[in-house]
């Protein structure tokens, strides 16, 4: 049998999936779109790992002087004849990435920038041999090689001056690619200093990518449009695709057909629903997607354990800060467009197409919500249900996983809001212990009254369950010296919930269901004689529990029903 190719989690550079055997998902129509359809400057905006950054080095190794032809046979652009014969390694390119542009205060990002800078320089270190260069041509850039920025001056003008010395050497127009342009402008705002770090990027872009008659053109990818205004003032001829618009939507992230000849290829067909249901959704143009990242991490792992359950691999790749912002500030009406959003609803809202960090903090709350609505949408936890109309968009959550990420953030906000609440958390918590049940029913409603709750739409009936079951076991392993275990987590087919409390060999039996339609009673019951027929209580008799406490919960929307009976071994 036929060795399969590796698949290339986290693979960034080009060359490597021909020289490595990797898996490649064919996306090198993306060259001849851009040559046809280009302006000077195009920022293209997706979410993160959607593929930006290899397709950037993809551009990269196509169009650069020196590329192996041959690492392009049998993809889609080597039928492109004229193409590759006017384009491919033909063209002095720079290259940078700003992801690592970032530091606890602005003369730290400052030289971040420029250690990237220079390391980018360096990669022209032949030019300094060069007879086109004049003398005071090759001492800057020795400089600019060494990292020495004497002045600002010398950091804004480094770029410009790259395309100047490549131009002169080659007398080629230069194409510059820049990565992740909007990484250092994020972290500078959360380390407090936007302002400075946006002039910085301004002063860069505005001398490299404007009347620039060295420059053949420049391609930009980020996750956000950040307003014109701010960094890219004064360009003419400046494109701009973002996840609204309709050309080069395929290019980023995984169409259906190109995930099932990946899961064809390992074998691994049968996964292709529980792959679209956790991992697809997202509507760019007109076009539905993958998230890359997802679908190759979850196949590699398919392919060595068939049973392996899906997994939120994207959630894992950033902090996701924005969900816990939005649910900070979450007014009412804020609140209840999240219930109708986690319950499969979408909600209306006019976004904001360019964005600038400074409407975050503004006291406008109308502005403020209006950016983190237009943030979410931008960076991928929500996405357009259809065409937006008039300027409307029609805004869901996109798949499983996304899903996931909403329900975990309300948990964590849910049980920092509620334990805070010092009193009432502990009465709860001793009403729990002590079989008080109709103060745990009253307390858990009083708590769900100021909570998040899931409408009772299209969502699964087990995961409307999971989402109050993790609320409550929030609350529950808050108090520290219980030993609180969940079926989720423990895999030995227990209840949702068993909790021990050695000290006072006291133990709890909690079974949570989802009401619908409110048949709180049925429900109630339904929970009591699990417990009591399939024998959850037997763990706790084993570990020498003497008294058992068992609760039958039954949710609906922000209210519950507790049905209770104790047992003494």
């Amino acid at each position: 049998m036929k060795k399969k190719k590796k698949l290339p989690i986290g693979i960034e550079f080009f060359k490597d999936f021909k020289r490595d055997d990797y898996y490649y998902v064919d996306k090198t129509g993306f060259i001849r779109e851009l040559i046809d359809f280009r302006g000077s400057v195009n920022l293209f905006t997706r979410p993160r790992r959607f593929g930006k950054s290899l397709n950037m080095n993809m551009l990269k190794t196509f169009f650069e002087i020196g590329t192996e032809p041959s690492l392009f046979d049998g993809l889609e652009i080597s039928g492109e004849k004229e193409i590759c014969e006017r384009y491919l390694g033909k063209y002095p390119v720079i290259s940078i990435s700003l992801k690592d542009v970032e530091g606890i205060d602005y003369q730290t990002a400052y030289d971040m920038l420029g250690i990237v800078v220079s390391e980018e320089a360096r990669r022209f270190g032949g030019l300094l041999k060069s007879d086109h260069l004049t003398q005071f041509d090759k001492k800057k850039l020795e400089k600019l090689m060494e990292g020495e920025f004497e002045k600002p001056v010398y950091l804004y003008n480094s770029l410009k001056f790259l395309t100047e010395v490549l131009y002169k050497h080659y007398e080629i127009p230069v194409i510059v690619l820049l990565d992740e342009y909007d990484v250092p402008l994020d972290k500078a705002y959360q380390k407090g200093y936007y302002q400075e770090m946006v002039y910085l990027i301004r002063s860069l872009f505005s001398q490299v990518l404007k009347t620039n008659e060295n420059l053949y053109f420049a391609v930009i990818t980020g996750c956000l449009r950040i307003a014109k205004e701010s960094i890219f003032t004064g360009l003419n001829n400046f494109k701009v695709r973002t996840i609204s618009d309709i050309d080069f939507a395929e290019y980023f992230g995984f169409t259906d057909r190109e995930v099932r000849e990946m899961l064809l290829y390992y074998g691994l067909e049968d996964a292709f629903e529980q792959m679209k249901e956790w991992y697809n959704g997202y509507h760019f143009g007109d076009t539905d997607l993958y998230c890359p990242w997802d679908v190759i991490n979850q196949c590699d792992k398919l392919r060595i354990w068939r049973g392996a359950p899906m997994e939120a691999h994207w959630e894992n790749s950033s902090s996701n800060e924005i969900v816990q912002d939005i649910l900070a500030t979450a007014t009412e009406t804020t609140k209840s467009q999240i219930e109708a959003l986690i319950s499969g609803e979408a909600v209306e809202k006019v976004l904001i197409p360019e964005l600038t960090y400074t409407d975050l903090g503004s006291e406008d709350e109308d502005v403020r919500q209006t950016y983190l609505w237009s943030v979410l949408f931008a960076t991928g936890y929500l996405t357009d249900a259809g065409k937006p109309e008039n300027g409307v968009h029609r805004l869901v959550i996109p798949n499983r996983e996304v899903l996931g990420i909403y329900e975990k953030r309300i948990r964590s906000w849910f049980k920092k809001k509620i334990v805070s609440d010092t009193s009432r958390w502990n009465h709860f918590c001793e009403a729990v212990r002590h079989g008080e049940a109709e103060d745990v029913e009253r307390l858990f409603n009083d708590f769900m009254a100021e909570s998040i709750s899931i409408r009772d739409t299209y969502v699964r009936k087990d995961m409307k369950e999971n989402f109050y079951h993790g609320m409550l076991l929030g609350l529950l392993r808050a108090e520290g010296s219980w030993s609180v275990r969940s079926n989720a987590e423990s895999g030995e087919g227990y209840t949702d919930i068993r909790l021990e409390v050695p000290l006072s060999k006291t133990g709890c039996i909690i079974e949570v269901k989802y009401a619908e339609d409110g048949r709180y009673e049925q429900t109630c019951a339904k929970a009591m004689e699990q417990i009591e027929n399939d024998g959850y209580s037997e763990g706790l008799k084993q570990s020498g529990i003497k008294i058992i406490h068992k609760y039958g919960i039954a949710c609906y929307k922000k209210n519950c029903k507790i049905s209770y009976c104790m047992e003494e071994c």
